[in-house]
């Protein structure tokens, strides 16, 4: 979409437009079948906050939109509840579709094409990785900024600084992948699923892009933020 999405926009125009928000619908409850409804139509019966809600889609849709002010007003809480359902989206739905089309892909190709076995161990690299960020998402880094938020008492703030040592290489990675198959895929192989494994993996990539911005600029600084209150 060329124009941002607001509370009056119909959410079948911004399906249509832009397919890739399905993602991040899946992860406010939201299905196909919208009918003519608008954004505020969906929040007011999802309870959703509409602000928050057009914040994400509008950040989701346009790589330069990015409202640091607006998004650093929301409770951590908010912004967790949101990583944290995007979290479970790439464990259920997206790992799991690559992995499928992956080995549907090597199947159906030369079984002498060693750079699809590459690939797709490079991937199970990737994927180990991205599920050990979620695991430390889910049972140590999330938790601990909730309690700061809640003032309550944390032993330490070494689980926030311990988060942020370390450069995040998923991105990197995925960018990896992508050029493989784009430059070095070689061999007999099926073309609708190579392209089938290329898209989902464009899909990945973009999303965790859009999502480690608001990790890395909204709630890193916060939970820097929370620490020096809590110790102050």
């Amino acid at each position: 979409m060329t124009t941002l999405v607001t509370t009056e926009t119909k959410l079948s125009d911004i399906i249509i437009h832009e397919p890739a928000t399905l993602a991040v619908l899946n992860r406010f409850g939201i299905a196909l079948g919208v009918g003519d409804k608008t954004v505020a139509d969906v929040c007011r019966e999802r309870c959703l906050d509409p602000t928050f809600f057009v914040t994400i889609l509008n950040t989701y849709i346009h790589h330069d939109y990015f409202p640091e002010r607006v998004l650093s007003s929301f409770s951590a809480a908010t912004i967790i509840g949101y990583l944290t359902k995007t979290n479970v989206y790439y464990e259920r739905f997206q790992i799991p579709n690559i992995e499928r089309h992956f080995q549907l892909l090597i199947s159906k190709s030369d079984p002498q094409n060693t750079n699809l076995a590459l690939m797709q161990r490079f991937f199970g690299e990737v994927k180990q990785e991205l599920l050990r960020r979620i695991a430390d998402d889910r049972d140590r880094w999330f938790p601990e900024v909730i309690a700061l938020e809640r003032k309550a008492k944390v032993a330490g703030d070494a689980t926030i600084k311990d988060f942020d040592e370390g450069p995040d290489t998923i991105e990197d990675k995925l960018n990896d992948l992508i050029n493989m198959f784009v430059i070095h895929l070689s061999g007999d192989y099926d073309l609708n699923l190579g392209h089938a494994v290329l898209f989902s993996l464009f899909s990945l990539r973009n999303d965790i892009a859009q999502n480690n911005r608001i990790r890395n600029r909204i709630l890193r600084p916060l939970a820097a933020t929370l620490t020096l209150h809590q110790h102050s």
